[in-house]
């Protein structure tokens, strides 16, 4: 993993790179920031760089055979602790026995999530743990001998879901760790963290990656146009794993739009205009969203997307563009409908769409919810 295969994260890799150049690498150091932003990958190129036989003025070499061995994260001076999830048959499971797992998702792609890895070791979405045993598997290794290079590595992803018996024994290690050893911690919550691990590692906040970084990589990393990239980048909030997502959601998102334009000018018509012809077609929308080919999982999808656009046109109306995250299309109809959604009705206009999808989750007839949901919409709509 070279720091050239990261994206964006400039300052910060070369905080790294001369840590090493002055030979002042710390002991623990925690990487922290919200998930998608390239902390796991920026943590193993810089494990590469410092372990690099050759390194470059800016970057791990990636030929020598240190290099190498980490581009197949399988360095015997490199280990791994990640959460785990423990199958009924075997009690006593740890890291290694993931470890295929583990390569194989990072040679698939570099940025994946904590959903993503479970999904992976376990084929649902089931929260993982790293467990006691694990403490006295760092235990073990932090205390072996270095077998190629100047220092071992132990890299932690994801610390907050330790069990409390393991972050005790990590903690002993961290207040007396053996020479030439280092700790890199990567958390997507480290206010999760026990207080006394915190205390023991410098911490590196990782900042959220800038739109132009990541439309960048979509274009130049999965071929995605320039208006669709710079659409996703607009509206990910500094996250490229959400970006991503936003791609692979397009055409939903899209749907959503036009579901929530079509229901707010028919409930504007209703309410401004006095046109109680319009409620026949507020009652066929409210059909339509109800319909089997929806479903209740695009259903709660439509409803928590409308409660995104709430949310942005009450923020549009401040004029700081940098506070909104919404796509072209989103932004051009904005214009004209963001005056409508103001501190008279916004927080309740969001608060019927929470209590519609609560309502479909809970089963109740989604017919009514939403024709209910119209109504209410119009009337909000008239403050």
């Amino acid at each position: 993993m070279l720091f050239s295969q990261v994206i964006g994260q400039e300052e910060v890799k070369k905080r790294l790179i001369r840590t090493v150049k002055e030979q002042k690498i710390p002991h623990a150091q925690l990487f922290y920031g919200p998930e998608g932003i390239g902390k796991l990958p920026l943590a193993i190129a810089y494990a590469q760089y410092i372990c690099c036989e050759h390194p470059l003025e800016n970057d791990a070499c990636g030929v020598c055979p240190s290099c190498v061995q980490f581009g197949k994260l399988a360095h015997p001076d490199l280990h791994f602790v990640f959460p785990i999830i423990k199958s009924e048959k075997k009690k006593l499971l740890v890291c290694d026995d993931f470890m295929d797992s583990f390569r194989q998702i990072f040679a698939e792609r570099i940025y994946f999530s904590q959903n993503d890895w479970y999904q992976k070791i376990y084929g649902e979405a089931k929260q993982g743990m790293i467990y006691t045993s694990e403490g006295d598997e760092i235990i073990r290794k932090v205390n072996l001998m270095t077998y190629e290079s100047r220092y071992k590595v132990m890299l932690i992803w994801l610390p907050e879901r330790m069990n409390d018996q393991c972050a005790n024994k990590l903690l002993k290690i961290l207040e007396e760790p053996p020479e030439n050893t280092v700790f890199l911690l990567v958390s997507n919550s480290h206010e999760e963290i026990i207080a006394t691990i915190l205390s023991r590692t410098q911490q590196v906040k990782i900042p959220r990656l800038s739109n132009e970084e990541i439309a960048e990589a979509l274009v130049s990393r999965y071929q995605i146009s320039e208006n669709e990239a710079a659409n996703a980048a607009q509206i990910s909030e500094g996250s490229f794993l959400k970006a991503l997502a936003l791609i692979d959601e397009n055409n939903v998102n899209r749907e959503n739009f036009e579901h929530f334009v079509n229901i707010m000018r028919l409930a504007w018509i209703v309410g401004n205009k006095g046109d109680y012809a319009s409620l026949k077609k507020i009652r066929q929308w409210s059909e339509e969203m109800a319909a089997a080919s929806v479903g209740r999982e695009g259903q709660k999808k439509f409803l928590s997307y409308a409660q995104r656009m709430i949310r942005e046109n009450f923020i549009f109306n401040l004029h700081q563009p940098e506070l909104n995250f919404m796509t072209s299309f989103e932004k051009e109809f904005s214009v004209g409908f963001a005056p409508f959604i103001n501190e008279t009705n916004a927080e309740d206009m969001m608060n019927e769409f929470a209590l519609a999808e609560r309502h479909i989750e809970q089963n109740v007839n989604s017919k009514m919810v939403f024709f209910d949901l119209a109504l209410k919409i119009t009337k909000l709509l008239k403050k």
